[in-house]
């Protein structure tokens, strides 16, 4: 029984843990974000204010539109989209941060049909403040 109670409580401790989410510093800056491509690890990095983010990858610049939605979820539009891919917004959810950094899941707002909903996550590092 009292083994019982010891975890009862510790489950109960556990539970009340609230994950820190401090979006607001993260909506300007200059940031980096590495992921992997097949074998290669790649790294982009983007400038972004409240509405507009301006990202090079691959030595490729494009700029996007920036909407945000709450403090922590935000959706992104290439502005100068090539093909209907690239049309495609992407929503971005902030699932938490420290202080350079956060992480976040995005996947494409619309699913077309027939097409499984792939999620989708990574770590972006603020490099400076405005």
């Amino acid at each position: 029984m009292r083994y019982f109670n010891y975890l009862l409580c510790s489950l109960l401790f556990c539970s009340c843990y609230n994950v820190e989410r401090s979006c607001e510093d993260f909506k300007t800056g200059t940031f980096s974000f590495q992921q992997m491509v097949g074998t290669e690890l790649v790294r982009s990095t983007f400038v972004r204010n409240d509405s507009i983010a301006i990202e090079t990858y691959k030595g490729v610049t494009d700029t996007f539109s920036v909407r945000w939605i709450n403090n922590c979820e935000y959706i992104m539009r290439k502005l100068h989209p090539k093909n209907t891919y690239d049309q495609q917004a992407v929503h971005f959810k902030i699932l938490s941060t420290t202080e350079n950094s956060y992480l976040f899941e995005f996947q494409m707002v619309v699913k077309k049909q027939n097409q499984e909903n792939i999620v989708k996550k990574g770590t972006v590092t603020k490099i400076t403040t405005p």
